[in-house]
């Protein structure tokens, strides 16, 4: 027998920019609607206007609807209420918010993946705001973050934030469930505008097709083009013995991250800042990714509040050669992007093999010296990629390479 009640959202008194739905359908009586909302001076008509339209949408006419707002966002109100109404109902019909033009731009391949902002899936207050902090990615997660029985409703907020909110620039990023699970987020948010999906605790090659042949299943129903990419997490014994089968799956695979959390608790280890524990596997991934042609990315740093030993750990992380790692709160941000930056002295070396390069080029030379050492293409390779991340940074102008020349 079909239920005939349900309910998602949030609500308490530690709750802010959501909203708690319950829906009972009923077979006469018309529609009863009771709204109790912090902002029913202001907003009280507008949000009755859209819960009644939403009804409509969804041809509900005999129903009970019990709101407790708190300062919901119409992008969220619609989310809660397409969740409670598709638990109810056997309808596939979305009720989607317009997509910002904005959210419908791809991302590069190789772009800078130097910082991603975690933020669960099924909270919205954290969520709204998160582009004002400028990470190089926003990860909206539908694993961890999200309680087992939240995990459905907090697909229809993901899909509608991945559309309605601007997150000025920011790669945007979905960390789905665990594969084969994780197959049925997809049609929430292949189809809405994001960059990048993270699938967690890759083990096999063949989680990472199973993830493509879902994202095409949908792109043939749903109609879009936009390039998808791919960052495995490897946070097992047996994903890190795999991780270059891994790397290499797909061509959408573009990064690689390590999840020491789950594979210190994998291996019997306990997790410390000095990371010799993890020191193998997270070697081992950044050795598969840079072979594969991919963005090593280190794990989060769980020390909200110390910042000297997330500096140490960007340090550490740079050292073995990852481009980047997760963050779990927006005051790590600067601190990842300073120290992953190239610092002065790295940029001063990356300016004097550039030049040499360039002067070698410019007199037909076949090799390229600075003074007596003789310098390998790779090394002018990560010359200029130190160079271009120094631009990209703003620490090093633009415009330098024709400053240095007339001051020759």
């Amino acid at each position: 027998m079909m239920t005939t009640t349900a309910s998602a959202g949030n609500k308490g008194t530690d709750v802010r920019s959501d909203c708690h739905i319950a829906i009972e359908l009923m077979q006469g009586g018309g529609r009863v609607l009771n709204l109790n909302s912090k902002v029913e001076r202001i907003f009280g008509h507008a949000i009755r206007t859209q819960i009644h339209a939403i009804l409509d949408f969804y041809s509900v006419d005999h129903a009970k609807i019990d709101v407790e707002d708190s300062g919901a966002l119409p992008l969220v109100i619609a989310a809660r209420m397409e969740a409670v109404l598709r638990k109810l109902m056997r309808t596939d019909k979305e009720y989607l918010p317009e997509m910002l033009p904005q959210n419908r731009e791809e991302t590069r391949r190789d772009r800078h993946r130097f910082s991603r902002l975690y933020l669960p899936g099924n909270s919205p207050k954290l969520m709204l705001n998160a582009g004002i902090h400028y990470p190089d990615g926003i990860i909206l997660d539908l694993e961890d973050s999200v309680a087992p029985d939240k995990k459905y409703e907090a697909a229809f907020l993901v899909r509608n934030a991945l559309r309605a909110v601007d997150y000025y620039g920011a790669e945007r990023m979905v960390r789905i469930n665990q594969v084969p699970l994780g197959l049925n987020d997809i049609p929430f948010v292949a189809a809405h505008g994001v960059n990048l999906i993270l699938v967690p605790k890759v083990e096999h090659p063949d989680q990472i097709r199973q993830v493509n042949e879902k994202i095409e299943e949908v792109r043939k129903t749903a109609g879009f083009s936009n390039q998808i990419w791919l960052m495995p997490i490897i946070e097992s014994a047996l994903g890190v013995v795999n991780a270059y089968a891994i790397a290499t799956a797909a061509t959408n695979v573009v990064a690689m991250a390590i999840g020491l959390e789950d594979y210190t608790a994998d291996i019997g280890a306990r997790r410390t800042n000095e990371a010799w524990e993890s020191f193998y596997a997270r070697t081992t991934v950044v050795n598969a990714a840079r072979a594969a042609g991919i963005q090593p990315i280190d794990s989060v740093f769980s020390d909200v509040g110390d910042m000297e030993a997330l500096a140490n750990n960007v340090k550490a992380s740079k050292s073995l050669g990852f481009d980047g790692m997760g963050c779990i709160h927006p005051r790590q941000i600067a601190v990842i992007h300073e120290h992953f930056a190239p610092d002065q002295t790295e940029i001063e070396k990356a300016k004097k093999i550039v030049l040499a390069f360039e002067e070698a080029t410019r007199k037909g030379l076949g090799v390229v010296s600075l003074g007596t050492k003789m310098i390998d293409p790779p090394v002018v390779k990560r010359a200029l990629k130190t160079i271009q991340l120094a631009v990209g940074r703003g620490k090093l102008d633009a415009n330098w390479m024709e400053q240095a020349q007339q001051q020759a």
